[in-house]
């Protein structure tokens, strides 16, 4: 196979984490027989110093060419100002929006061996196995709103219509067909109507998915529930704002924000890659973050992309088998000491690729 791949490295960590999941990608190429190109291209704080746009129009062009886009992160204290004209979180909503990019996929996976590391009582995390299916595109961080919120009112308006809900929860109902088959949907349709809008509509089409279980639940007790007993759920269905707030919530299951991946993607096979932390400025430019997220978004890609999903649990495989055989960044480490740096424990993944 032949694939063009366009990374955005973006802002603090981003680079770094980005060099790592190449580094994958490439000995994957390599081992079987694949061959990936890549071509870098701003966005985020970067590209606003760059050009004073978060996303150039030439960074569109380009993944207009590619089959996939893998991301690193946006963002800093040096663009950080709320009110500001213009900021890099604009870059990532208008690249979902150019490609449509309306479900992002989150999986949640504790580790066996990070255990120790997660808030939670060890117990409560065993089979734990989440994918949140979040909807991307709409909602109240793409509706009608007051832009500066100036003066003593402000608004933000969560809008959605029956076929965005439709297309976001038939992701949600083939991606749990293919798992433990149960989706539990998320809303708050005992105070938004928009939401009720939301829960009639998952209902309407859960009809075509009887083999699924389905479950409403509503935001709040769904916050205290995946910390109650997280293994009870398998997909999770979400708007945008109440996605965004739980997947980030379930990240201590896995033991850090680190650990985690994410795919934005829409009715094709375009979609663009990338951890769910953030940028990290504390941490920027010292070798200490931690790659896995941004190596299992490269699994994501080359499974959801590129249709390779024996490379791709080839690599969520090294991954589990690095963190079994002791491997620790800083952030997930008991010991600072023992802590391995973001090309060294990158170096433990390939090792076990290989």
């Amino acid at each position: 196979m032949q694939a063009k791949i366009v990374t955005l490295p973006g802002d603090g960590i981003g680079p770094e984490v980005t060099a790592a999941a190449v580094r994958v990608l490439e000995q994957v190429g390599t081992r079987h027989g694949h061959r990936f190109t890549f071509q870098e291209a701003l966005m985020g704080g970067c590209a606003i110093d760059a050009s004073g746009n978060p996303l150039p129009d030439e960074t569109i062009a380009a993944c207009e060419q590619a089959d996939a886009v893998l991301l690193g992160a946006v963002g800093g204290p040096k663009w950080s100002d709320p009110t500001a004209a213009v900021r890099p979180e604009q870059g990532l909503l208008r690249l979902r929006s150019h490609f449509d990019l309306f479900a992002n996929l989150r999986p949640v996976k504790a580790y066996p061996a990070l255990a120790e590391y997660a808030p939670l009582r060890a117990e409560l995390l065993d089979g734990v196995d989440i994918l949140f299916v979040r909807e991307l595109t709409s909602g109240i961080y793409f509706g009608p709103r007051a832009e500066q919120g100036e003066g003593d009112r402000a608004h933000d308006t969560m809008l959605y219509t029956v076929e965005q809900v439709e297309r976001i929860a038939r992701v949600a109902f083939e991606a749990a067909r293919k798992r433990r088959g149960k989706v539990a949907s998320v809303d708050k349709a005992n105070v938004l109507a928009s939401m009720r809008l939301w829960r009639r509509t998952v209902s309407a089409v859960a009809a075509d998915y009887p083999d699924v279980e389905l479950e409403h639940v509503l935001v709040d007790a769904c916050a205290m529930y995946l910390l109650r007993n997280p293994a009870h759920f398998d997909v999770v269905l979400a708007g945008n704002m109440f996605g965004d707030i739980l997947s980030d919530e379930t990240s201590v299951l896995a033991g850090s924000l680190g650990m985690l991946p994410s795919a934005s993607v829409g009715r094709g096979t375009f979609g663009v890659y990338e951890p769910i932390h953030g940028s990290a400025p504390d941490i920027a430019g010292k070798g200490i973050a931690n790659p896995t997220a941004a190596i299992l978004s490269a699994a994501m890609l080359l499974r959801h992309s590129l249709g390779l999903e024996s490379e791709a649990r080839t690599v969520e495989q090294a991954v589990e088998a690095t963190l079994a055989e002791g491997a620790r960044t800083a952030d997930i480490a008991a010991d600072p000491a023992s802590a391995l740096g973001t090309d060294a424990f990158t170096e433990r993944v390939l090792a076990h690729l290989a």
